[in-house]
């Protein structure tokens, strides 16, 4: 089987978990089995630190960064595949896009989030008129959308894309140890993990969190949420490192993910809630998009919407640890079953050698002939 060349065309760079987890970590098991992959990345992990310190955007570092990807693009013709994640050219319009990339390479493009809504639901009427079914026609005109989940892959459906997997985002299971329950001496921890560009979910839950921490031996960390406030809830913020997310993780004795009911959080990827899955920890989550489908209610965590619905299911979980060990387990058994790298890198490499090998692609598609519009979730 000959080597396959991919162009490999990130937004950010290795700070973010969408470059990490979508991308960076299949990388040692394609490169195994017959992909050379270059990495190209447009924004670099100091604009994402800029970013989330609320400093000065380098217009010129980010005009360079377009530079240098107009030229890859005009310069990729040896490549068998270009595999990007959303887009090649954010905020520009996809008509000038579709100019600049290059003809008769198929091209793969990613979405763990409903990142078309940053357009189409942007405040600014010339954004929605310019920009506002950019990622349509991208989707359009792919060889092949990869989706994070339904709600993903129904908008490519709608689109219009030639072919629509689902891959969901998932954890490599060597660096999620299972890890014990935490001691019920301890403090109970409630903890929730992310970036500040969604720490202001966690506002949804203030008022519970509040009141069940008041009258329990209860906290709340919040790890890589930046400068969040959450009021009289004792919080603890702490940096997110690669390094120590799992130990993090594996400190809470419940790890939530709150979401505000809105089109942007309808197309999220679960991923806090796989995380802390793959820890053995018991989850909360608010039953909003993919959330409903990760969560079994009940089983390996709870649904909660209202104030009432948080406190109780915090409530059950910090005066039942049985019932903390077995929802962990539940859940570990969940994400080594349908979310972790092991299960889905051999599917992911078969997607994109099936893009450029009809004979692959034929193969790929009677396996789906069941399934609605050619649709085939893979799990």
């Amino acid at each position: 089987m000959s080597r396959l060349k991919v162009l490999l065309l990130c937004r950010y760079g290795p700070m973010a978990a969408s470059t990490r987890h979508r991308f960076l970590q299949y990388l040692p098991y394609l490169t195994e089995h017959g992909f050379d992959v270059h990495v190209e990345t447009l924004l670099d992990d100091i604009y994402l630190q800029d970013l989330y310190a609320q400093r000065g955007l380098s217009r010129t570092r980010i005009a360079r960064s377009y530079a240098r990807r107009l030229w890859l693009l005009r310069r990729s013709w040896h490549y068998d595949l270009i595999w990007t994640y959303i887009e090649a050219l954010p905020w520009v319009p996809g008509w000038l896009e579709a100019m600049l990339t290059p003809q008769g390479i198929p091209y793969v493009v990613d979405y763990d989030d409903a990142m078309f809504h940053r357009y189409d639901r942007h405040r600014s009427p010339i954004v929605r008129k310019l920009l506002g079914q950019k990622i349509d026609r991208v989707m359009r005109d792919a060889a092949l959308v990869v989706a994070g989940n339904q709600y993903i892959a129904g908008r490519a459906r709608d689109a219009g894309a030639k072919r629509v997997e689902i891959l969901p985002t998932v954890v490599d299971l060597d660096r999620y140890p299972v890890a014990a329950p935490v001691s019920g001496t301890e403090r109970f921890t409630i903890g929730w993990i992310g970036s500040p560009a969604t720490a202001y979910n966690l506002q949804l839950t203030r008022p519970a969190l509040a009141k069940f921490c008041e009258s329990r031996n209860a906290r709340v960390v919040a790890v890589g949420s930046g400068s969040l406030e959450l009021g009289d809830v004792p919080l603890e913020v702490k940096p997110w490192a690669e390094a120590t997310e799992v130990e993090e993780i594996r400190q809470f004795d419940v790890g939530i993910m709150p979401l505000i009911d809105s089109p942007f959080e309808r197309g999220k990827s679960g991923f806090k809630l796989i995380q802390y899955m793959a820890c053995a920890r018991p989850v909360i989550g608010s039953p909003v998009g993919v959330n409903r489908e990760i969560i079994t209610d009940g089983e390996n965590g709870f649904w909660a919407t209202s104030a009432d619905e948080w406190i109780h299911a915090l409530e059950r979980l910090w005066g039942d640890q049985d019932l903390c060990r077995r929802q962990g387990e539940a859940g570990r058994r969940q994400v080594e079953e349908r979310y972790s790298l092991q299960v889905t890198a051999p599917k992911l490499a078969r997607l994109l050698r099936s893009v450029t090998e009809p004979k692959l692609l034929s193969e790929s598609q009677a396996d789906a002939s069941g399934s609605k519009n050619g649709e085939r979730t893979v799990t």
